[in-house]
Formats: C-alpha cells, structure tokens, sequence
C-alpha cells in the first residue's frame, strides 16, 4: 500500500535527504513547515546549513513542476507542498492553541480523514514522520499513524556494538591458546562471529576460573594476545578489563580510527590523554596532540562571554584541562596554563575551527562526539590527514543536541559504519572509576 508521508520540520533539519528517503510514496510538506526553515537559514549552525540545503533543494525542484501539484520524484514518489490543507478545525477540539506542530498535526489529520472517505483500493495509509517525541504521541491521540525518522543506514539494532564478547569454551580451548600465543577463528565455537579488531574474553564454561583475553586481527582470521602489559602509561593503569582493551587500541599505530563509549566517570578521556601524550611527547610519533569538543551546553546557555578566543573557550574545555592537571600532577591553580604554552605540541581547540582545516601527523582527540551530527563527524574524520590517528568518545545517553538520540547521534553512526573495517576499533566501557559516588551516581540517577 503506498503511503503519504506528512514531514515534520524537524526531520528535513536532521537530514535534508529525507526528501528522497520514502520510495514511491508521496511526500508532504506542510506550508508551515516551510516558515519553520526560513527562520532557521541564517543560522552559521548545522541547522543553518540543512535549511539552505533543503531551500536549494526545493528551489531546484521547483523549475520542474508546481510544488502544490506534486512534483514527481526520479525514485517513482511525488514531493508535494500543502498549502495547510483545509482548516485547523479537525485537530482544535483537542489541540486548541495553534502552534506549529498542531497545524502540521492539523493537515495529517485532515488527508487522513480524506482517505477514510475513499474505498480500500484506493485509500492510502497517512503517516506523519517526526523526530519529534510529542508530535508522535499527540498524533497517536488523534488516531494517526507517527514514525521517527530513519534513513536507510541507520543502525538497525538497538544493541549497539561493544568491541568485545564474552565466550564460554572448552578449557582446552583456553590452554592451547596460552600453549600457542593465538587461536584461529574457526577453533571458536561455531555460531561465533568476530570482526576486526575485536576483542573476545575466553571463560571455561565448566566454571574453573580459567580465562584469557585475545584480540581479533586486522585480517579477522586469528586472535591474538594483547600486545600492551599492563605497566602505567603517564601514570595510568588501566583498572578493568574494558579499559586494558581500550588502551589496546589506542596505543595501536595501525589503527588510526578508535571510538570510546561509555557512562561518565568510566575512564574515556583520560585514557585518550594519556595515549595521546605517551604517542606525542615520549615516542614522538604524531607531530601534536589535538583535543577539541562540540561547544554544546547542558541546559541553560550562560550567553557570550568576554575575552579572546582562548577565554571565551576556556569554560567549554574545563574538563579537558581537568584530565591534563590530573595527568601532569599540577599543585597550583594556572599551572596546566604554564606547561601548555612551554608545550606547543599540544593544543586544545574548539570543533567549531576544524571545518576547512587538513590535519597530518596529528593524534586527535574528539571528546563528546554524541552531541555530533552524522554530517559533522563525516566532516571531522574527512579532515583527517595521512599518518594521524583520530580518537572519538561519549555517551550515547548523555545527548544535548534537540535533534538527536542514542541512535542517530554521529559517535553512534560511525562505531555502526566502521564496525567491520580493518583501520577502526571501538570499546565501550561500562564500569565507573572516578570514584564510588560517581559509580552510583551514573548507576542510579
């Protein structure tokens, strides 16, 4: 059955694409959406840059046909634009105060009614898509169908990838790899499946304490010991497996591409620190360390602030500074200030100055990656220069950002897109370190 499918501004805001997202149904674009985009376009955000995208877009479709008629799509659907389509009377016994959403709301409801009108073969299914959580439950008080939106490379499982597995095996299976230093795939239990650079945890599943941890190789046919003892690193120790695993990955020269998720307190940004400064300032493999994060705020924005730009950055990257007097051992307010301008190889920066930048021989650290866009971490990792190595971490549940969740933010887009490939490696860290407070804090609040 085809559909007509009622866009909510929203979801053009988050994707511009999403026009030709549907197949061969058609696509409704409520007038007030289009008011909605306009007051957006000048904004110099990702939400400035889709309304233009998606006004040039239109504009473009424009010189094809007229937008209220239906414009037929190369993908077999028709683009249409609904000039609020009858009255907002339909949805106002409910819904009384005319806002945006209602009116959209208003011309779902209205083309749903249409439909009823008509017989089975003819009538189409109306769909309202919104990534919008109220739009969607005020459209199911109304008896509509309401979808988030999803493009076609969404992560489908809600699931999402760890970096590692546990496995319960024979202890034979355990001796032979501490007898030979590695193990073949297929001497894995039958129904197991391992990507690159996984790691596997080996327990004896009669219930000794026998076990082993084994990573994965680039080419995904063997598994390996972990390179890395477990000696401190600028004076780290990693304290749990998950982050051993970690360290893993990000001492690993050979895989320029690592991702770190995890609750807060569970090590990511220290750990990250401190390979990159073990890479930068001991081995002198990268020329500098590079340490941004999306300049988001969690609730209320406290406004412009004064000073130069390294001033007016300083309360957004606190809690780099924070991790690097923990790692230099500083005793004095302003000293970190003191050792980073005598340390010119390390430079802490906004992401809102990586766009047009090309980045070699660099260690790059991305901090907050949630609050990315899937456009922003494509053109984050694109700025990517031959010989750097590029580490991005969050929480997948600790989102800022009004138009994305733990599925459609860009930390989880890329572990989901990258997952296989031979030159990325992910591990999601699950257990709290900074202190048992912040454990439970993280557990249960």
């Amino acid at each position: 059955m085809k559909k007509i499918i009622v866009l909510d501004t929203n979801v053009l805001l988050h994707d511009p694409q999403a026009l030709f997202a549907f197949g061969i149904d058609e696509i409704v674009i409520p007038a007030v959406v289009l008011e909605e985009i306009d007051s957006k376009k000048r904004l110099a955000d990702e939400l400035g840059r889709n309304a233009r995208h998606i006004s040039r877009l239109l504009d473009s479709l424009r010189t094809i046909g007229h937008l209220h008629d239906g414009i037929p799509l190369d993908n077999g659907g028709l683009l249409k634009v609904e000039l609020n389509h009858k009255s907002f009377a339909s949805v106002q016994d409910m819904f009384i105060e005319q806002t945006n959403d209602n009116r959209i709301l208003a011309v779902a409801l209205n083309y749903h009614m249409e439909q009823l009108a008509l017989t089975e073969e003819e009538r189409k299914q109306v769909v309202i898509v919104s990534k919008d959580v109220l739009v969607r439950i005020k459209a199911d008080v109304l008896g509509l169908v309401a979808e988030d939106y999803w493009p076609e490379d969404r992560p489908y499982s809600e699931e999402q990838y760890s970096g590692y597995q546990s496995l319960a095996v024979h202890p034979s299976v355990i001796d032979q790899f501490y007898s030979d230093r590695h193990l073949l795939v297929n001497q894995l239990p039958k129904e197991t499946k391992v990507v690159s650079n996984e790691f596997v945890i080996l327990k004896d599943e009669i219930g000794s304490s026998k076990s082993a941890l084994l990573k994965v190789s680039q080419d995904g046919a063997r598994l390996d010991s972990l390179y890395l003892s477990n000696e401190p690193i600028w004076g780290i120790t990693a304290r749990n497996a998950q982050q051993r695993m970690a360290l893993e990955l990000l001492l690993n020269d050979d895989i320029p591409l690592v991702t770190l998720s995890g609750k807060a307190g569970t090590g990511k940004t220290l750990l990250a620190l401190a390979a990159g400064l073990l890479k930068v300032e001991d081995e002198r493999q990268y020329k500098k360390l590079l340490i941004a994060r999306p300049v988001v705020p969690m609730g209320k924005d406290i406004g412009y602030l004064p000073g130069e730009k390294e001033e007016k950055l300083r309360p957004w990257m606190q809690p780099i500074y924070d991790n690097l007097e923990y790692l230099f051992d500083t005793k004095k307010s302003g000293d970190i200030d003191k050792i980073l301008v005598g340390m010119s190889s390390i430079q802490v920066e906004a992401l809102t100055y990586i766009r047009g930048r090309s980045i070699p021989g660099q260690f790059i650290i991305i901090d907050e990656a949630q609050n990315l866009t899937k456009h922003e971490v494509k053109t984050i990792v694109s700025r990517v220069g031959e010989g750097s190595k590029i580490v991005l971490m969050g929480d997948p549940q600790q989102i800022d950002h009004p138009y994305l969740d733990a599925l459609s933010n860009g930390l989880t887009y890329i572990i989901e897109k990258f997952r296989q490939e031979q030159i990325s490696g992910h591990m999601t860290l699950e257990k709290g370190e900074r202190s048992r407070l912040a454990q439970l804090a993280a557990e249960l609040l």
